[in-house]
């Protein structure tokens, strides 16, 4: 009878490849986990199993989460072959894995470079596919590409703020398959226990007798000379007093020489920490008592607006995304960086965010996309995506298309 019960629930596929979307996805997770229709299958990937990265896939195995596979596909090279090797080897891992499985839908999360492969798989083998947080845009990055990609391989669409919703349907999807969700990644600050002080100070060993600064800097993948901006902060951040809490970098081409920069500035003071791998509960915890964060990572665009905590953002990699009134946005160049450090502590600038509200949702992003998970019919009008009628007035040449509601 258990086996039987087991077959009628729903197969779902969720796919993470890294801390950052292992966060935004928790309660998605969870609340897919604990649903009584729903056969819950995790398969992970990318840098969670990578001891260079903190094996973060420890940290999703302590949280109570049954992993269905585990696919080494990581070349750990700090070089852009790499990256598109790792792609190939986890197109060859997840295609033995999904062809097994088979599952109802597969769900993928945001713009990381090793997503076009469960993406590419999950076309071929004709499963559905889920997307959350398309329509954004960040045009310093490959990300962007790949996000866009990944929007026209995907049959559902969960998506953050109504704009980027418009997007999605400017790209010629159906109204049916686009739900605005919101960022999952803020249901933390709704549902999960956030730690108190003394608990992040016993936790992470850190003293917060003076509010940190949490840097978190990511490699700048469209640019060939990515190192410029990584020197520039960081002269700017020497000539600052901290204390700084410093975010690893994403596993992109360009990575390690954050990682020495960062390592370097710690071995000058030692109040100042880097951390493989924070987890979601505590970087969460650590943001409610930082002075302000620095860098050009999506999470200081999407995620401190719900804190009202003032955030920095450097260079070209987050260009074109939203923004709060939270952000202060500044060129790659040590002066403007120093200042807008000073405009960051100013106690006017901190009285001017309270009441603030964030573009990317109000932190029950899970549930909304949960319920769509679980109820949308599975039929071939899921898998097959239908071409919108276009009007074309030749006079106007290509300007003259429009999309007919």
């Amino acid at each position: 009878m258990e086996d039987i019960a087991l077959a009628s629930r729903r197969k779902i596929a969720v796919i993470t490849t890294s801390r950052a979307d292992y966060s935004h996805l928790y309660w998605v997770l969870r609340r897919l986990q604990s649903h009584p229709e729903v056969d819950l299958r995790l398969i992970v990937s990318g840098a969670h199993p990578s001891p260079s990265f903190g094996y973060s896939l420890q940290q999703i195995l302590d949280d109570g989460f049954v992993v269905e596979s585990c696919i080494e596909s990581l070349l750990d090279s700090d070089s852009d072959v790499g990256m598109a090797k790792t792609i190939g080897l986890t197109t060859l891992g997840l295609a033995d894995v999904l062809g097994q499985l088979r599952p109802d839908l597969l769900l993928m999360i945001a713009d990381r470079y090793e997503m076009l492969a469960p993406a590419c798989v999950g076309t071929s083998l004709r499963i559905p596919m889920a997307h959350i947080e398309g329509g954004e845009i960040s045009e310093g990055a490959i990300d962007d590409a790949i996000r866009n990609a990944l929007t026209k391989l995907c049959h559902l669409h969960f998506v953050s703020t109504p704009l980027a919703a418009r997007r999605v349907l400017a790209m010629g999807e159906e109204k049916w398959r686009v739900t605005h969700a919101g960022a999952p990644s803020l249901d933390h600050l709704n549902t999960s226990t956030l730690l108190d002080k003394p608990s992040i100070e016993a936790s992470l060993g850190i003293d917060l007798t003076q509010p940190p600064v949490v840097v978190s800097f990511h490699p700048v993948t469209l640019s060939r000379q990515s190192d410029d901006e990584v020197k520039v902060l960081f002269d700017a951040l020497g000539e600052f007093d901290g204390p700084y809490i410093f975010c690893f970098p994403n596993a992109d081409t360009g990575h390690q020489v954050i990682i020495e920069c960062a390592q370097a500035l710690c071995e000058t003071d030692k109040r100042h920490r880097l951390f493989t791998n924070l987890g979601p509960i505590p970087y969460w915890s650590l943001l409610k008592h930082a002075s302000f964060m620095i860098g050009n990572s999506s999470s200081g665009i999407m995620e401190t607006p719900s804190l009202a905590l003032p955030c920095i953002n450097v260079g070209m990699r987050q260009q074109g995304r939203e923004r709060a009134k939270n952000i202060i946005d500044v060129a790659a160049d040590s002066r403007s960086i120093r200042q807008a450090m000073e405009q960051a502590q100013s106690t006017a600038f901190r009285e001017s965010l309270v009441g603030m509200l964030n573009p990317y949702g109000d932190g029950h992003a899970s549930e909304r996309i949960v319920d769509v998970l679980t109820t949308v019919p599975l039929n071939d009008a899921l898998i097959q995506k239908k071409a919108l009628p276009l009007a074309f007035n030749e006079s106007e040449g290509l300007t003259g298309f429009t999309q007919l509601s």
